[in-house]
């Protein structure tokens, strides 16, 4: 039989649902996710009243050997060897229900579970930078990892305790009332008492669970940052001033986590000591209608063996309700991702076959969120198919921003920027950002071998173009000293590696695409003067007929760009050649002497 596939139902569901609310009920989520296997709950649900039959049959025949055993004149022998065949037959066919009832259960799970994180990953690649700026990374693994795990575990609960537990109870309960509806009304009174005890302890318990949550994911973005910080914090010394940051985190869950359990296990013997009682109660109740002569004697343990069942099923509901609300708030947590609204900001659609590179800034203005200071300020630049436009000023100045706008990680508040003559929102981000090659100023390098880094996203390249790369990288050297050359793992993040070997691995990676616009952010800063000098020619070669964009502190990187553009606090206040603004005596002059 073959795999079902991860489909994109989840997203489609969840946007639709954003569309209309901003919440989402979290049992009405859960419902939804395991829509789509109705057909695999249903047939789990009717394989385990198959191989749950023997515990209700049991009591049944247990009261009928008492009362044949105890009124010989009422009842025959054969009575009892029938009792006997049916529950060993009953007891056999265990096995193979059983087995199919947690097969259907784990199919169902596993995939809403694979679906879920599949969906979560598709939903972050959405989100816009400026959500992935707020919310630390160690926040959002809690939630794909912890939180979906959580879910697995309330799905398993659902339908490994809640379903047959509820099964159970219809069963039992109909069993009883066919029997004697005295007796069943007695049952039927556990009902309210549960209900009264889930609402008393509810809220609290929903409360804590979130606390606790909320708690965690902040510990988990701490030891993120911990780790990243290890070579800083060694550097200086300070690694008790991070232990005790991290201890202070610990210790706030610790207190908040024992107050949780303590609540559960208060639940919990609540609920143990008002059921015990109903038990009493039960074994009394039955024996005084024996003695009223309403029943035989075996009846006393057939009622008492369906008690012990019903109590079972709902204790077994009670005892999951904690792990039960941990699911619940699991949920909540990973709608905060799913139904969020701030996604790419670009929505176009429009596919050019191939791109030129002709920019146009109309009076483009920026901010970031939450400021109110504009970064860019009424910015207008031309720029021609082919032309190297070069960036340079103070920091904060707003060239970097300029370059998050080329790619479109953020859209200008006012003013258009027009690609071949077509506004950026018309533009589908995916096709524009193939024609793109970016270097940027901090390297971002992923734990595989040298050859995946430098051909990521290109699964058909020749290694002859990967060798091409590598040379004009001037990675050749480097590749020869590693033992295993191209196919030498980097470690995480290329940790094995120096800053200027992994910038080049990062010019390998733009070379190899024969981009139409190139994106080169302090691209040569990492690199010695030796390394620097064959990037800096193979560079050169790159850029010839390709618009490229160019910020640089090192104001000779510069010098063969077309036009050289000043910035200062968000405007254009120069713009002409190296020459051309040396010899105007200003800003560049100024920024050339420091």
């Amino acid at each position: 039989m073959a795999k079902p596939e991860i489909t994109l139902d989840y997203m489609k569901w969840f946007q639709e649902e954003n569309n209309q609310s901003a919440k989402v009920n979290p049992f009405a989520l859960l419902t939804r996710l395991f829509k789509d296997h109705g057909r695999k709950v249903g047939l789990s649900a009717f394989y385990y009243m198959l191989k749950a039959s023997p515990v209700w049959l049991l009591p049944l025949v247990t009261a009928n050997i008492i009362n044949i055993v105890s009124y010989p004149e009422r009842h025959t022998m054969s009575e009892f060897w029938l009792n006997l065949i049916v529950i060993i037959l009953f007891i056999l066919q265990n096995i193979p229900t059983h087995t199919l009832h947690i097969s259907y259960i784990s199919q169902a799970v596993r995939h809403v579970e694979a679906g879920l994180r599949s969906t979560l990953v598709r939903k972050l690649q959405q989100l816009s930078l400026s959500y992935h700026g707020d919310m630390n990374a160690g926040r959002l693994q809690s939630k794909v990892l912890r939180d979906v795990e959580a879910i697995d575990f309330l799905s398993r609960q659902m339908m490994m305790t809640i379903i047959p537990a509820a099964i159970n109870l219809i069963v039992i309960i109909g069993l009883t009332l066919y029997h004697s509806w005295i007796v069943a009304l007695f049952f039927v009174l556990m009902a309210p008492a549960s209900i009264y005890l889930v609402r008393v302890f509810r809220n609290k318990m929903s409360s804590r669970n979130r606390e606790v949550r909320k708690n965690i994911e902040a510990m988990s973005g701490k030891v993120s940052e911990t780790v990243e910080m290890i070579p800083v914090t060694r550097a200086h010394g300070l690694e008790d001033v991070e232990i005790r940051k991290v201890d202070a985190a610990l210790q706030d869950i610790r207190e908040r986590g024992h107050r949780l359990d303590v609540l559960e296990a208060y639940f919990g013997s609540s609920s143990w000591v008002v059921f015990q009682l109903f038990q009493v109660g039960c074994l009394f109740f039955t024996a005084y209608l024996v003695h009223l002569d309403y029943m035989e004697i075996g009846d006393i343990v057939m009622y008492q063996g369906f008690f012990n069942m019903i109590i079972g099923s709902v204790s077994s509901i009670l005892n999951v309700y904690p792990n039960l609300v941990k699911g619940m708030e699991s949920l909540h947590s990973v709608t905060e991702v799913l139904l969020s609204s701030d996604t790419e900001e670009y929505k176009g659609r429009a596919k050019p076959e191939a791109f030129k590179g002709a920019f146009t800034f109309d009076n483009v203005s920026f901010r970031y969120k939450e400021s109110d200071k504009h970064v860019l300020d009424h910015f207008c630049l031309e720029v021609k198919a082919g032309e190297r436009i070069a960036f340079v000023g103070e920091s904060g100045s707003g060239k970097s921003t300029i370059l998050s706008l080329i790619i479109g990680f953020y859209k200008p508040q006012k003013g258009v920027i027009r690609i071949d003559g077509v506004p950026m929102e018309e533009l589908s981000m995916k096709r524009y950002r193939q024609s793109l090659a970016i270097v940027l100023q901090n390297n971002i390098l992923f734990s595989g071998t040298i050859r995946e880094n430098i051909s990521y996203g290109l699964p058909n390249i020749s290694d002859e173009q990967i060798q091409q790369a590598v040379y004009m990288a001037n990675l050749q050297d480097v590749i020869d000293g590693l033992p295993e050359g191209l196919d030498t793992s980097i470690g995480e993040h290329g940790g094995r590696l120096s800053g200027g070997q992994r910038q080049r691995i990062a010019i390998a990676r733009a070379l190899v695409r024969n981009p139409r616009i190139i994106i080169l952010d302090e691209a040569t800063s990492a690199l010695d003067n030796v390394s620097e000098r064959h990037v800096q020619g193979a560079i050169e070669q790159l850029m010839t007929g390709r618009t490229t964009f160019i910020v640089a502190h090192r104001l000779s990187t510069v010098r063969n760009a077309d036009r050289i553009v000043v910035m200062k606090k968000g405007r254009i206040v120069e713009v002409g050649t190296y020459d051309e603004l040396l010899a105007m005596n200003g800003e560049f002059y100024k920024l050339k002497n420091l």
